[in-house]
């Protein structure tokens, strides 16, 4: 008898759970303008669990964060023959075949790990990495310097504007640390660049021309998250003020930086003085592989707990409150961590 009464009170408690959860479908239905999904650090060889997930979201597009391969190779042919394998996924061919797909690269399909400027195959290896985006072979992006571009989303709801930074073509070297367990230690102030002139102007006119409801920045690499000492934006702390400055004297709405590189997933938070709203980094890293023995690293911008098992990235951007919904989502659409801004 005892045992009878147990078993229907965890069956109760089980149907109360699944009947008051909130969905993703009613989520959508009632706040959701745009979703936009986002992923980083992805090996073709590894089952990639997310493809169906994101694709039951029925986003309005997926943007790749960088590390959609990993070739770290001075050969071309190897870059391109890894770039085949991931486009031979059936469920990425899949997601491909209904949802708009954008984003830029980091190191690993690069060519070369924490490479820059001085990487001698970068513009074979940019050429292989439009193929793989499906640009076509007479674009405009074919002939400039790094991989950095704009898309614009649009309903009449509102509109969304992708934009694609390029933190490897242009970038300056790194200054090593002699410090035990950190690769790189800041440069002098003032001392190189992350984006080179050419895009600089160019990011500048996309911000400053903007009409967009929300404008996504998307880099590879973190820009808030400064105490780590691996790749980031601080390693150029001169080029933090610098986005910083540029996002805020554009006046532009809604700029949320997405980011990835490290394995692991956070939500990061600053206030710009002159700025409206609060300028956020939402790292989402990685997609097949994660930073499982991660013991923890100081970030004072952090918001949220720091998610160390394989996950991708969500917005849900309402337009007409002017509000996001930011989550870190793993498998099965469970959510991982959340986080709400109004702009």
């Amino acid at each position: 008898m005892y045992r009878y009464i147990v078993c229907s009170l965890v069956f109760i408690l089980v149907l109360v759970a699944c009947k008051s959860k909130k969905t993703f479908t009613q989520d959508q239905k009632n706040h959701t303008d745009f979703i936009i999904t986002f992923g980083s650090c992805n090996k073709p060889e590894k089952n990639n669990v997310f493809w169906d997930d994101i694709l039951a979201l029925q986003p309005d597009a997926f943007i790749w964060g960088g590390d959609i391969v990993y070739a770290d190779t001075d050969d071309i042919y190897k870059i391109k023959d890894s770039y085949a394998k991931q486009n031979a996924v059936p469920a990425y061919k899949a997601l491909k075949a209904q949802v708009f797909v954008t984003g830029t690269w980091d190191d690993h399909d690069y060519g070369l790990n924490d490479g820059g400027v001085e990487y001698l195959l970068k513009d074979e290896s940019q050429q292989a990495f439009l193929d793989f985006m499906g640009v076509a072979k007479d674009a405009e992006r074919r002939n400039q310097e790094g991989v950095y571009s704009s898309q614009l989303l649009e309903k009449e709801a509102g509109s969304v504007k992708i934009i694609n930074l390029d933190t490897r073509y242009f970038r300056t070297a790194l200054t090593n640390s002699p410090q035990e367990g950190r690769r790189y230690r800041p440069n002098p102030y003032g001392e190189g660049t992350v984006l080179g002139d050419r895009q600089w102007q160019w990011l500048q006119r996309e911000l400053e021309n903007s009409k967009a409801d929300f404008n996504l920045i998307v880099s590879s690499i973190q820009f808030l998250s400064d105490r780590h000492g691996y790749e980031k934006w601080a390693n150029h702390p001169h080029e933090v003020d610098k986005l910083k400055a540029v996002v805020k004297n554009s006046k532009a709405k809604g700029v949320i930086i997405l980011s990835g590189d490290r394995h692991i997933s956070e939500f990061s938070k600053v206030q710009v003085p002159g700025m409206s709203y609060p300028l956020i980094d939402f790292t989402s890293s990685g997609l097949t592989h994660a930073y499982e023995d991660f013991k923890g690293e100081p970030n004072p911008h952090r918001i949220g707990d720091v998610v160390f098992v394989p996950s991708f990235g969500t917005l849900l951007l309402n337009t007409t409150k002017a509000e996001a919904t930011l989550r870190i989502m793993g498998r099965n659409g469970a959510v991982l961590q959340e986080l709400k801004q109004g702009f």
